[in-house]
C-alpha cells in the first residue's frame, strides 16, 4: 500500500473514532439529562401512586397511553427525520439548506400539533367509553394541551441533534420534568382525598405545564444561537434546493418513522383496550380489574422507564453517526458505529434487567411502601418487563441503524408484525385468570424479539453487518450475571442483619454496581478503547487500573 493510502486510511480511522467519540459524548449528555429527568419522574410517579393507588393510576394510565399515541404521531418522526436531513447536509457542508429544512419542519409540526389537540380534547369522552374506563376522560382533556407544543419542541430538538449538539435536548428535558412534577403533584395533592378522577386529571395536566416550559426554554436557546448560525451560513456550501423538494424528503422520512414510532404507543393502547375487557371476561370485578390494570402503569412503568433513558439516548446519537458514515460510503465506520451502539446497549441494559429481576420485590415494596400489598402483586409483571428492556434495546438499535442507512419502512413493517404478535399473545394470556396482566408483559417481550430478529436479518442483507456474539452479548451477560448473584446474596445477608428493606435494598444495589464495574473489566466486557469513547472515560479506566481490575 502506498504512503498516501496509509495516510488516507489513518485519516479515515481517526475521523471514524472522532465520530464514535462524538456519538458517545452526545449519548452521555442525553443519559445524564435522562437520569435527572427520570429522577424527577420518579419523584412524580412514586408519591402519585402512593396517593391515588392502582385505581387512580388506571385513569392516569389510560389517558397517558392515548396521549403517547397522539404525541408520537405528532412528534416522534420529527427529531429523527430532521436530525437525518440536517446531518446529511452538514456532512456535505451545506448549513443553509440544513437550517431551511428545519424551518419547514416547524410549520408542518405546528399543524400536526393543532390537529392532535383537537382530536384528543373533543374525542376524550368517546375514547374513554370505548376503553371501558370512563373515569379517564378528565385526564385525557387535561393532558391534551401538551399536544399543541410538543411537535415544535421535538422539531427544535431534532435540529440540534442533527448538528450533533445534544445539550439543548438535555436542558429542555430536565426543565420539562421539573415543571411537570411541580404542577402535577400539586394538583393531584389538592384533589386526591376527595376525587381520584380529579387527582388523576391534575397529575396529567403536569405534562402540559412541563412542555410549555420546555418550549419557552428552547426559544431562548435558539435565539442565543443566532451568531453561531450566522457564522455557519457564511461558511456554507451553496446548493440549490426548494421547499417542494425538502417537503418531499421530509415526508419520505417522516411518514415511515412516524408510523414506526406509533407502533409502540399502539401496543400500549392495545393493553389499554384489551386488559380491562379481558380481565372482566376472566371473571374479575370492576374494582379488581382497575387495580390489576393500574399495577402496570403505576408500579412497573416508572421503574421500567428508567433504563429507557439509555436506550433513547444511544439511538438518538447513533442516527446521525450511521447517516454520516452511510452518506460518505465508509463501510468500516458504519460497521463500527452499529457495533458500538449495540454493545453499549448490552453493557447498560443487562445489569438493569437482571438487577430488577432479582430485586423486584425489595425495590417495589421500598418505593411503594404505602401500597405494600399492591406492590407485591406487581412483582411478576416487573420481572417479565425487565426482560423486555434487553429485547427492546436490541430491536431499537437495529431499527435505528436501518433508518440511518435509508431503509425507512423495513423496521416499521417489522414492528407492526411484532405488534400483531403482542395483540394475539396478550389477548390469549390475559384471559387466563392465573396469568392476568402478566400476559400483557409477556406479549411485549415476544413483540420485541420478533421485530428484533427481523430487523437484524434486514441489516445483514442491506448493510452486510454481522454481530460479534461473544463481544457484544456473551461477555456483558457474564458480568451482569455475576452482578445479579452479588445483588441477591448481599440483600439477603443485609436483611438478616438489619431487618430493614430500604437499607438492605439500597446497599445491595451499591454493592452490585461495584461488582459489575469489576466484572465488566475482568470478563473483557469493556475494553480500554471502548471506555475511552465515553466522556471522562480515561478517568474511569485509570481508576480501574488503580484498583487493579484492568491492565
Amino acid at each position: 500500500m502506498t504512503e498516501d493510502g496509509n495516510r488516507n486510511n489513518g485519516n479515515n480511522r481517526n475521523e471514524g473514532q472522532q465520530t464514535s467519540a462524538l456519538m458517545m459524548k452526545g449519548a452521555t449528555i442525553l443519559v445524564i439529562a435522562g437520569i435527572v429527568s427520570k429522577i424527577f419522574g420518579a419523584i412524580f410517579r412514586i408519591p402519585l401512586t402512593n396517593m391515588i393507588g392502582a385505581e387512580g393510576q388506571a385513569y392516569y394510565s389510560a389517558a397517558y397511553a392515548l396521549y403517547m399515541l397522539l404525541f408520537t404521531i405528532a412528534t416522534a418522526g420529527f427529531p429523527v427525520a430532521i436530525s437525518r436531513m440536517v446531518s446529511s447536509r452538514i456532512a456535505e457542508g451545506d448549513f443553509i439548506n440544513a437550517h431551511k429544512s428545519y424551518k419547514l419542519a416547524m410549520k408542518v409540526s405546528l399543524a400536526l400539533g393543532i390537529a392532535s389537540f383537537l382530536i384528543m380534547y373533543f374525542g376524550a369522552g368517546v375514547i374513554a367509553a370505548a376503553y371501558k374506563n370512563p373515569g379517564s376522560e378528565a385526564s385525557m382533556k387535561a393532558i391534551s394541551v401538551a399536544l399543541l407544543f410538543t411537535p415544535m419542541v421535538a422539531s427544535m430538538r431534532g435540529y440540534y441533534q442533527g448538528r450533533q449538539n445534544m445539550k439543548p435536548t438535555g436542558v429542555t428535558e430536565v426543565i420539562e420534568q421539573m415543571i411537570r412534577v411541580a404542577a402535577g403533584l400539586s394538583l393531584a395533592y389538592m384533589f386526591y382525598k376527595t376525587s381520584l378522577v380529579k387527582a388523576a386529571a391534575g397529575a396529567t395536566f403536569g405534562a402540559s405545564a412541563g412542555i410549555i416550559a420546555a418550549f419557552v426554554a428552547m426559544i431562548i436557546i435558539y435565539a442565543r444561537d443566532r451568531k453561531t448560525r450566522s457564522k455557519l451560513f457564511e461558511d456554507s456550501a451553496i446548493r440549490k434546493e426548494n421547499d417542494k423538494s425538502r417537503l418531499g424528503e421530509l415526508l419520505a422520512f417522516l411518514i415511515p418513522i412516524t408510523i414506526g414510532s406509533a407502533v409502540m404507543p399502539i401496543m400500549f393502547n392495545i393493553d389499554a383496550a384489551i386488559i380491562p375487557r379481558r380481565l372482566l371476561e376472566a371473571g374479575f370485578d370492576r374494582v379488581m380489574t382497575d387495580k390489576l390494570y393500574g399495577l402496570m402503569g403505576g408500579f412497573c412503568d416508572p421503574i421500567i422507564n428508567l433504563p429507557n433513558i439509555f436506550i433513547d439516548a444511544i439511538c438518538i446519537s447513533l442516527m446521525p453517526a450511521v447517516t454520516t458514515a452511510f452518506t460518505l460510503k465508509i463501510q468500516k465506520d458504519l460497521d463500527e458505529h452499529i457495533k458500538t451502539g449495540l454493545k453499549t446497549m448490552m453493557i447498560i441494559t443487562y445489569p438493569c434487567a437482571i438487577g430488577l429481576i432479582v430485586l423486584a420485590k425489595p425495590i417495589l415494596t421500598m418505593l411503594f411502601y404505602k401500597k405494600y400489598d399492591e406492590a407485591v402483586m406487581a412483582v411478576p409483571a416487573l420481572q417479565i418487563l425487565a426482560v423486555s428492556i434487553i429485547t427492546l434495546a436490541i430491536m431499537r438499535t437495529f431499527s435505528t441503524s436501518l433508518q440511518g442507512i435509508g431503509k425507512m419502512m423495513l423496521p416499521v413493517w417489522n414492528l407492526l408484525i411484532g405488534a400483531v404478535v403482542k395483540a394475539i399473545t396478550s389477548y390469549i394470556l390475559i384471559g387466563i385468570p392465573a396469568v392476568n396482566i402478566n400476559g400483557a408483559a409477556l406479549g411485549s417481550v415476544f413483540a420485541y424479539i420478533t421485530a428484533g430478529i427481523l430487523n437484524y436479518r434486514a441489516l445483514r442483507k442491506y448493510a452486510n453487518v454481522s454481530v460479534d456474539m461473544k463481544s457484544v452479548f456473551i461477555k456483558p451477560l457474564i458480568a451482569a450475571l455475576i452482578m445479579g448473584a452479588a445483588a441477591i446474596a448481599s440483600y439477603k445477608l443485609l436483611f438478616m442483619v438489619t431487618s430493614s428493606n430500604p437499607i438492605s435494598t439500597l446497599v445491595s444495589i451499591m454493592i452490585a454496581a461495584a461488582v459489575y464495574f469489576v466484572a465488566a473489566f475482568r470478563t473483557g466486557a469493556v475494553t480500554k478503547e471502548e471506555i475511552e469513547l465515553i466522556p471522562k472515560g480515561d478517568l474511569l479506566y485509570r481508576l480501574a487500573v488503580k484498583l487493579r481490575v484492568a491492565k
